[in-house]
């Protein structure tokens, strides 16, 4: 063994106190309750908040905000589109610094900023006002989506990631379905209150609301394994050994043996299968530009005023109960790539469909299908990452934030991909995604077969350690 990781043993040793690690014991399971409980619901009520700032456009744009600016579809389009621009560069540098700082106070950090800029897009009078706006949003919002990722990654081992994370995610299809109920309500009824529209009353509820949150939301949220002080030192021992026995590299402590900045983008850039996993997610985000069309779409089906937002819901409430099916199968059967070609594919048969036929009531309803399984896609497809590029921690890192960063970027063209000229039946905009998610479908079943061809190292020592408990339980009994 070399000097350098004998000094990593003896620093990992001072932070577990000696302490031995026995997988699956009630001490484990009462430590995982106990983080449960901070960290699922914490994150899943900001990321609903990021999303509610973030989509809240596309309910201002029909409650009024298009009438008032003369706004046409291309302006629209670039709108939207500065947002990922700004999202898409800045989420490598957010995540780098992730690894150095405390979460709590980062993550919570990050919603107080986006709320005020958030709240602030109720002043504007200009469409380019509003792009530049939507820009700096972009900036802020940036290290979140990867950064609560990687903070997951950094307290669950593999298979108990995905039921958590899509608890966290269906913030996606609440805040969607929330923000159309919002939308339509404080549309309706704060209409010119105190001389001011609806649709700005909308940006300026919402984004306040995300600074209030924030300032409590840094007291409930743990920093990392090593570093928790409510933890107690069998708590944390344990937090950070069963991450090792899993294969996965944790953040440590004190900043020991921790790659560099420069050390850490060449590790995840040269990784094969990051790149990899970067088309599968383009594919799959590109898909999910829907989402800002969807009110768009339901008056393309005959629904004005409250209605049109009323009916935005029903569609999210299905993307919920995708999200948390299809993740939490996917966790109980330790399998991946089967349910993100299975989601996949049902969202590119349920776009056909919805192109095809003529019944409104038949769109309506396959929309939803259509939906859900892209919503479903989306973190099956994030989640991969952290399965194979587990260590070292500052790695994963920037290979989950060029991920998720390049694969928004597909969000710069898909915002283009729904112009007004192509109502009612948007045919560009379906093909287009229907193609995404097909092809996502057929790359997952090719990057599972590269995978059991040139496995990742943390998955040869999570393979071992499965049979070291196999042959210890045998031994028990």
């Amino acid at each position: 063994m070399s000097k350098a990781a004998d000094e990593q043993e003896c620093r990992d040793d001072a932070v577990t106190g000696g302490f031995v690690y026995q997988a699956n014991t009630d001490a484990e399971r009462r430590l995982t309750r106990k983080i449960d409980l901070r960290i699922v619901p914490t994150v899943w009520v900001l990321y609903t908040l990021s999303y509610l700032d973030r989509a809240n456009i596309g309910n201002a744009k029909v409650g009024g905000l298009e009438a008032h600016l003369t706004l046409t579809s291309n302006q629209y389009s670039v709108v939207l589109l500065l947002f990922f621009v700004s999202y898409v560069l800045f989420e490598i540098p957010a995540n780098m610094i992730l690894t150095r700082v405390r979460p709590s106070i980062f993550l919570s950090g990050l919603c107080f900023i986006w709320g005020g800029i958030a709240a602030c897009m109720a002043a504007i009078n200009s469409w380019q006002a509003l792009a530049v706006v939507r820009f700096c949003l972009g900036i802020v919002e940036a290290g979140f989506a990867p950064g609560v990722a990687f903070y997951l990654s950094s307290w669950y081992k593999r298979h108990e990631l995905a039921k958590r994370y899509s608890i966290y995610y269906t913030a996606t299809a609440v805040s969607g379905a929330f923000s159309g109920l919002l939308a339509g309500v404080i549309t309706e009824h704060l209409k010119m209150a105190r001389l001011i529209e609806g649709w700005r009353w909308l940006f300026l509820i919402e984004g306040i609301g995300s600074c209030f949150v924030a300032l409590f939301t840094w007291m409930i949220l743990p920093d990392w394994p090593s570093t928790t002080k409510w933890l107690t030192p069998e708590e944390r021992s344990i937090a950070i050994q069963r991450l090792k026995h899993d294969g996965i590299g944790g953040v440590s402590a004190n900043g020991a043996a921790e790659p560099s900045h420069k050390e850490s983008l060449k590790l995840a850039l040269v990784d094969w299968r990051t790149w990899f996993l970067v088309v599968m997610y383009m594919l799959a985000t590109g898909s999910q530009t829907i989402q800002y069309f969807i009110p768009t779409l339901v008056g393309q089906m005959g629904y004005t005023g409250f209605s049109q937002q009323f009916m935005t819901i029903p569609i999210y409430m299905v993307a919920l109960v995708c999200i948390l099916a299809f993740c939490f199968i996917s966790d109980f059967r330790k399998e991946r790539g089967n349910y993100v070609s299975l989601t996949s594919f049902i969202a590119g048969i349920s776009f056909i469909v919805v192109v095809s036929v003529n019944s409104n009531h038949v769109k309506y309803a396959f929309l939803c299908f259509a939906v859900g399984g892209v919503y479903a896609t989306c973190p099956l497809t994030l989640l991969w990452v952290s399965s194979v590029i587990d260590h070292p921690a500052e790695k994963r890192a920037v290979a989950i934030a060029l991920v998720n960063g390049l694969g928004n970027s597909a969000s710069i063209y898909g915002s283009f991909l729904w112009p007004s000229t192509d109502a009612p039946r948007y045919v560009q905009g379906f093909a287009t995604t229907t193609a995404f998610v097909l092809a996502l479908c057929i790359m997952a079943q090719v990057f599972k077969f590269l995978m059991k061809k040139y496995p990742a190292e943390g998955l040869k020592v999570e393979e071992e350690f499965r049979q070291d408990e196999k042959q210890s339980d045998i031994a028990s009994v």
